[in-house]
């Protein structure tokens, strides 16, 4: 195939250079359905001549025959077209006395292909690590991979519809691709360890209840619910890294106030509403500052002067 130069499918490969080759993704659509790929140069029709004399052709044999006709419906316009375009490839001699037809029946016909089974997608590929929760993080959606690659890179192919894993070149897992609200999960029953057992170097409820349990009974609680209300525990365990992790690294006893504040309201605990909690804490926390009397506007008066 041979395109112009937009720059959705080409780019200079340094500046200011006249030439430009294929981006990458435009790439992957030759790739897919298995053909090439050459730009024309910038104001040089004669690269793609064959174009050029194809929109003559129509000019001339289509639009330049049905001129003067009047049509009352698309459809009528259509039909005239098709048979203009019929008449140009099958009945309209070349210079060696053959159609267009017959010279793509015996030059080209036998040399085309089937076209995939799958429509081409745009893909993405990204190196992402799985968490100790054996999640990975992709586009603010979590997907599950088999436990025993926690900590491990891996990576992972992006379509419109599917999130394909690789360990190497091997396929680990499939999950459709989640869209809409950040941080949904995608989660496989068979990458569940047994039992949500504490296996070294996973997260699991022992390793955060053990943790919350040094801030305080009101943060344990506060955990325990959190795990409590996932089906599948796992999807908790980021949660609870961002509370103890992120909110209580530096303010521990705020974090315990917070969340006794929390069950003392009934409230749902989130990231969020502990922070504006903390927040809240933090600012009532904070000394008021020692009234000073405003100065005075009256004029001074010097006594000495008086007396």
């Amino acid at each position: 195939m041979v395109p112009d130069n937009p720059t959705t499918s080409t780019h200079q490969r340094h500046k200011g250079d006249a030439e430009r080759v294929v981006n990458a993704r435009y790439q992957q659509l030759a790739d897919h359905y298995q053909c090439a790929i050459v730009p024309a140069r910038a104001k040089k029709p004669r690269d793609k001549a064959a174009a050029e004399s194809a929109v003559n052709v129509v000019n001339l044999r289509v639009i330049g025959y049905l001129e003067g006709e009047t049509w009352f419906s698309v459809s009528e316009l259509n039909e005239a077209i098709d048979e203009r375009v019929r008449e140009v490839n099958q009945d309209l001699k070349r210079a060696d006395d053959s159609t267009r037809w017959e010279r793509f029946e015996t030059e080209e016909q036998h040399l085309l292909t089937a076209l995939p089974d799958a429509r081409f997608e745009e893909v993405a590929w990204k190196q992402l690590k799985a968490a100790r929760n054996y999640h990975i993080t992709a586009d603010y959606q979590h997907y599950s991979v088999p436990y025993s690659l926690a900590g491990q890179l891996l990576r992972v192919r992006l379509t419109s519809s599917r999130v394909t894993v690789f360990n190497g070149n091997e396929v680990v897992c499939e999950h459709p691709r989640l869209s809409g609200r950040k941080g949904q999960y995608s989660t496989l029953a068979e990458h569940v360890p047994d039992k949500h057992r504490d296996i070294d170097g996973l997260w699991s409820r022992t390793w955060f209840s053990d943790r919350a349990r040094s801030f305080g009974p009101a943060t344990q609680e506060v955990i325990e619910q959190i795990l409590d209300r996932h089906q599948i525990e796992a999807q908790g365990y980021l949660d609870c890294q961002n509370i103890l992790g992120g909110l209580g690294k530096k303010n521990r006893q705020r974090l315990e106030a917070a969340c006794g504040e929390l069950l003392a309201r009934g409230g749902y605990p989130t990231y969020t509403t502990l922070k504006r909690l903390m927040a809240a804490i933090d600012s009532d926390a904070k000394a008021p500052r020692t009234i000073r009397p405003a100065a005075s506007t009256r004029k001074h008066t010097d006594l000495s002067s008086t007396s």
